[in-house]
Protein backbone atom coordinates (compact mmCIF):
# COMPACT_ATOMS: atom_id res chain seq x y z
CA UNK A 1 0.00 0.00 0.00
CA UNK A 2 2.79 2.42 0.90
CA UNK A 3 4.55 1.67 -2.32
CA UNK A 4 1.44 2.41 -4.42
CA UNK A 5 0.89 5.75 -2.62
CA UNK A 6 4.53 6.57 -3.24
CA UNK A 7 4.19 5.66 -6.91
CA UNK A 8 1.03 7.76 -7.21
CA UNK A 9 2.83 10.71 -5.57
CA UNK A 10 5.66 10.35 -8.08
CA UNK A 11 3.15 10.19 -10.91
CA UNK A 12 1.39 13.36 -9.67
CA UNK A 13 4.74 15.07 -9.16
CA UNK A 14 5.78 14.20 -12.70
CA UNK A 15 2.54 15.16 -14.43
CA UNK A 16 1.14 17.71 -11.93
CA UNK A 17 3.21 20.57 -13.36
CA UNK A 18 2.11 19.63 -16.87
CA UNK A 19 -1.53 19.53 -15.78
CA UNK A 20 -1.29 23.01 -14.24
CA UNK A 21 0.38 24.35 -17.40
CA UNK A 22 -2.33 22.74 -19.55
CA UNK A 23 -5.12 24.35 -17.50
CA UNK A 24 -3.36 27.75 -17.54
CA UNK A 25 -2.83 27.48 -21.30
CA UNK A 26 -6.51 26.64 -21.88
CA UNK A 27 -7.57 29.65 -19.81
CA UNK A 28 -5.15 31.90 -21.72
CA UNK A 29 -6.42 30.65 -25.11
CA UNK A 30 -10.04 31.18 -23.99
CA UNK A 31 -9.20 34.72 -22.81
CA UNK A 32 -7.44 35.53 -26.12
CA UNK A 33 -10.41 34.18 -28.10
CA UNK A 34 -12.81 36.40 -26.10
CA UNK A 35 -10.61 39.48 -26.66
CA UNK A 36 -10.36 38.75 -30.39
CA UNK A 37 -14.12 38.18 -30.64
CA UNK A 38 -14.86 41.46 -28.84
CA UNK A 39 -12.37 43.34 -31.05
CA UNK A 40 -13.81 41.75 -34.19
CA UNK A 41 -17.41 42.73 -33.41
CA UNK A 42 -16.73 46.21 -32.06
CA UNK A 43 -17.21 49.04 -34.54
CA UNK A 44 -14.04 50.64 -35.82
CA UNK A 45 -12.82 53.71 -33.97
CA UNK A 46 -15.21 53.40 -31.07
CA UNK A 47 -14.58 56.30 -28.75
CA UNK A 48 -17.12 55.95 -26.00
CA UNK A 49 -17.73 58.98 -23.89
CA UNK A 50 -17.45 58.38 -20.17
CA UNK A 51 -19.39 60.88 -18.12
CA UNK A 52 -18.07 61.90 -14.76
CA UNK A 53 -20.08 62.79 -11.67
CA UNK A 54 -21.80 65.79 -13.23
CA UNK A 55 -22.90 69.03 -11.67
CA UNK A 56 -24.56 69.45 -8.30
CA UNK A 57 -28.30 68.76 -8.26
CA UNK A 58 -30.45 71.61 -6.97
CA UNK A 59 -33.32 70.36 -4.82
CA UNK A 60 -35.44 73.40 -5.82
CA UNK A 61 -35.07 72.79 -9.56
CA UNK A 62 -38.54 72.44 -11.07
CA UNK A 63 -37.22 70.16 -13.85
CA UNK A 64 -35.88 67.70 -11.27
CA UNK A 65 -39.13 67.81 -9.31
CA UNK A 66 -41.15 67.14 -12.48
CA UNK A 67 -38.94 64.18 -13.39
CA UNK A 68 -39.19 62.73 -9.87
CA UNK A 69 -42.98 63.14 -9.86
CA UNK A 70 -43.07 61.15 -13.10
CA UNK A 71 -41.06 58.33 -11.48
CA UNK A 72 -37.59 59.11 -12.78
CA UNK A 73 -34.54 59.23 -10.55
CA UNK A 74 -32.14 62.03 -11.51
CA UNK A 75 -28.67 60.58 -10.98
CA UNK A 76 -26.42 63.44 -12.05
CA UNK A 77 -26.50 67.11 -12.93
CA UNK A 78 -25.13 69.17 -15.80
CA UNK A 79 -22.33 67.71 -17.90
CA UNK A 80 -20.15 69.74 -20.24
CA UNK A 81 -18.69 67.82 -23.19
CA UNK A 82 -15.87 69.76 -24.88
CA UNK A 83 -15.60 69.28 -28.64
CA UNK A 84 -12.35 70.42 -30.25
CA UNK A 85 -12.88 71.30 -33.91
CA UNK A 86 -10.32 71.60 -36.70
CA UNK A 87 -10.90 73.24 -40.06
CA UNK A 88 -8.28 72.30 -42.67
CA UNK A 89 -6.09 70.92 -39.84
CA UNK A 90 -6.20 74.24 -37.99
CA UNK A 91 -7.97 74.47 -34.63
CA UNK A 92 -11.19 76.45 -34.98
CA UNK A 93 -11.06 78.78 -32.00
CA UNK A 94 -11.53 76.96 -28.74
CA UNK A 95 -13.87 74.47 -30.37
CA UNK A 96 -17.37 73.97 -29.10
CA UNK A 97 -19.16 72.13 -26.33
CA UNK A 98 -22.37 70.25 -25.68
CA UNK A 99 -24.34 70.44 -22.47
CA UNK A 100 -26.27 67.55 -21.02
CA UNK A 101 -28.67 68.90 -18.41
CA UNK A 102 -29.24 65.71 -16.40
CA UNK A 103 -29.02 61.95 -16.49
CA UNK A 104 -32.18 60.19 -15.29
CA UNK A 105 -33.00 56.54 -14.63
CA UNK A 106 -36.32 54.70 -14.62
CA UNK A 107 -36.87 50.91 -14.64
CA UNK A 108 -33.17 50.20 -15.35
CA UNK A 109 -33.29 52.50 -18.39
CA UNK A 110 -30.96 55.49 -18.54
CA UNK A 111 -31.95 58.71 -20.27
CA UNK A 112 -30.20 61.91 -21.27
CA UNK A 113 -32.26 64.89 -20.16
CA UNK A 114 -32.49 68.15 -22.07
CA UNK A 115 -34.60 70.99 -20.75
CA UNK A 116 -36.69 73.50 -22.69
CA UNK A 117 -35.17 76.93 -23.25
CA UNK A 118 -37.20 80.03 -24.05
CA UNK A 119 -34.60 81.34 -26.49
CA UNK A 120 -34.44 77.99 -28.36
CA UNK A 121 -37.99 76.71 -28.95
CA UNK A 122 -38.25 73.09 -30.04
CA UNK A 123 -39.42 72.27 -33.55
CA UNK A 124 -41.42 69.05 -33.08
CA UNK A 125 -41.10 67.92 -36.68
CA UNK A 126 -39.02 64.81 -37.42
CA UNK A 127 -36.16 66.87 -38.86
CA UNK A 128 -36.34 69.38 -36.01
CA UNK A 129 -36.08 66.67 -33.36
CA UNK A 130 -33.29 64.98 -35.31
CA UNK A 131 -31.28 68.18 -35.72
CA UNK A 132 -31.58 69.12 -32.07
CA UNK A 133 -31.44 65.81 -30.15
CA UNK A 134 -29.90 63.05 -32.29
CA UNK A 135 -26.39 64.16 -31.37
CA UNK A 136 -27.03 63.26 -27.71
CA UNK A 137 -28.25 59.79 -28.59
CA UNK A 138 -25.17 59.22 -30.76
CA UNK A 139 -22.88 60.65 -28.09
CA UNK A 140 -24.07 58.13 -25.48
CA UNK A 141 -25.36 55.07 -27.34
CA UNK A 142 -25.71 53.08 -24.11
CA UNK A 143 -28.56 55.39 -23.04
CA UNK A 144 -32.12 54.38 -23.88
CA UNK A 145 -33.23 57.74 -25.20
CA UNK A 146 -33.52 61.45 -24.60
CA UNK A 147 -36.05 63.09 -22.29
CA UNK A 148 -37.11 66.59 -23.22
CA UNK A 149 -38.46 68.36 -20.11
CA UNK A 150 -40.54 71.51 -20.27
CA UNK A 151 -41.22 72.49 -16.65
CA UNK A 152 -43.31 75.51 -17.64
CA UNK A 153 -45.71 73.35 -19.68
CA UNK A 154 -45.24 70.43 -17.18
CA UNK A 155 -44.44 68.03 -20.03
CA UNK A 156 -41.85 65.27 -20.33
CA UNK A 157 -41.33 63.83 -23.79
CA UNK A 158 -39.32 60.66 -24.39
CA UNK A 159 -37.48 60.55 -27.70
CA UNK A 160 -35.80 57.41 -29.06
CA UNK A 161 -33.91 57.09 -32.30
CA UNK A 162 -33.74 53.84 -34.26
CA UNK A 163 -31.09 53.99 -36.93
CA UNK A 164 -31.75 51.37 -39.62
CA UNK A 165 -28.92 49.22 -40.93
Amino acid sequence: MKQSIYEWGMLVGTYGDWFIMLVASCLFVFWMFRMFHRWLHEPASVNRLKLGKGGVLDADDENIRLLEQAGYEVTSGKHLVPIPIKLDDVPLGKGSRLYIDYIAVMDNSTYIVKTARDRMPMDWSASGVRDRLLVYSLLLPECDGVLFVDARERVIRKITFHIAD
